[in-house]
């Protein structure tokens, strides 16, 4: 899954604090990863759906998805992340992103490279697509071929940037961080800045899909909180957006420094940082998948609803999954009671391949919440009961 943001930050809370009839707050999704196809022309190690050539059989039809844009347009106007796979293996991806974008959806893709040509970046720009992210998890080109299993898959994005940059497409890079490229990190930072891109987002491994077998690839809790550290260094020196995806608590570690400096986050003084929150899987984020299913994130699959059975809007609105992921008191363990916790959340889906609860705390941070952040949850949590 891949984070995106035309204008503005891939994980802006704005529309969790609207508030409906009674002051009653509204949750309206932001953005919408969306799987068009499984079908790929790779074979990635990490890959969340461990997806192949394909064909794969009962994927959403052209209709289809056009009724499933239309009832996302009727209530919010949220970013679509076409994705996959490959979504440009669809015959009909031109004809989706152009319907999205006649909606007042802000419709962005995240293909793998190969298929970005010179002609394809105009197409992009013609339908309405307003980014592209394009992922590079290595400083050369032996790095990321093995990391993608496909030699010449770092080329391929190489060229698929000079092709965006000819037609005048924006690009972001997203990056994969494991073992296998850790001590890469500034380096790739380095080319991301040089090839000009608009943003980089590094994701942290999460270990599902073929990642499941690369657990022991996952940097440990103690690299993971000094990593973060570094991305919150690099944010004021890097000339481009710079932050970290599926790594919540870089937004505790954030108001933690802030606060060291004396300096309180809020809208007025950080912008879109202070409206950013770590997991926003069934908060602002949802994730559809190439038969229709819905989920929290491409990384969970814990079965949400079915958009062939009911209109997206109704499962946003009704799943008790989603309502879980809004509770953020009834998460278990330290990220029930952290004072962080409306920031930060933890990764649900990390939570689950570690402990096989969703609902338990985040196992890769070390963080303590202090006595006093218990106590004051366990006053709140009898007085409510």
């Amino acid at each position: 899954m891949h984070g995106q943001t035309p204008k503005g930050h891939p994980h802006e809370v704005r529309g969790t604090e609207e508030d409906g009839k009674e002051g009653r707050k509204v949750w309206l999704p932001r953005l919408i990863a969306w799987e068009l196809t499984r079908s790929c022309n790779l074979d990635c190690i990490h890959c969340r759906a461990a997806a192949r050539f394909g064909p794969y059989p009962n994927e959403l039809s052209t209709e289809e998805s056009f009724k499933f844009l239309d009832d996302v347009a009727s209530f919010s106007k949220p970013i679509i992340i076409m994705t996959g796979g490959e979504p440009m293996m669809r015959d009909d991806i031109w004809d989706i992103a152009r319907h999205g974008t006649g909606l007042g959806l802000r419709m962005v893709m995240a293909p793998c490279g190969f298929l970005v040509t010179e002609e394809a970046a105009k197409k992009m720009i013609e339908v309405g697509i307003q980014r592209v992210s394009l992922s590079i998890d290595g400083a050369t080109a032996e790095s990321h071929d093995n990391f993608r299993r496909v030699k010449g898959a770092f080329a391929s994005v190489m060229k698929a940037i000079e092709n965006c940059k000819k037609a005048g497409l924006e690009f972001q890079v997203n990056t994969t961080i494991s073992k296998h490229n850790i001590h890469e990190l500034p380096r790739i930072l380095d080319l991301v800045i040089k090839l000009g891109a608009k943003a980089h987002h590094p994701f942290l491994l999460v270990p599902t899909g073929r990642g499941a077998a690369l657990k022991d690839l996952e940097i440990s809790p103690e690299e993971y909180e000094k990593t973060l550290t570094w991305f919150y260094e690099m944010r004021e020196k890097a000339p481009i957006q710079f932050k970290p995806t599926c790594a919540p608590h870089y937004y505790r570690i954030f108001r933690q420094k802030e606060r060291e400096k004396g300096k309180t986050v809020t809208k007025e003084t950080h912008g879109l940082d202070a409206m950013s929150k770590g997991c926003m899987g069934g908060q602002t984020f949802a994730f559809v998948s190439h038969r229709g299913k819905v989920q929290i994130c491409g990384f969970l699959e814990a079965y949400c609803g079915d958009i062939r059975k009911e209109p997206f809007s109704r499962i946003w609105n009704t799943s008790e999954v989603f309502m879980e992921m809004r509770a953020w008191d009834d998460y278990k363990g330290r990220c029930g009671y952290c004072e962080f916790r409306s920031v930060c959340g933890g990764c649900r889906a990390r939570a689950y391949a570690f402990s096989g609860d969703y609902m338990e705390e985040e196992p890769f941070c070390t963080y303590e919440p202090g006595e006093a952040a218990k106590r004051a949850h366990d006053l709140k949590r009898k007085s409510v009961g």
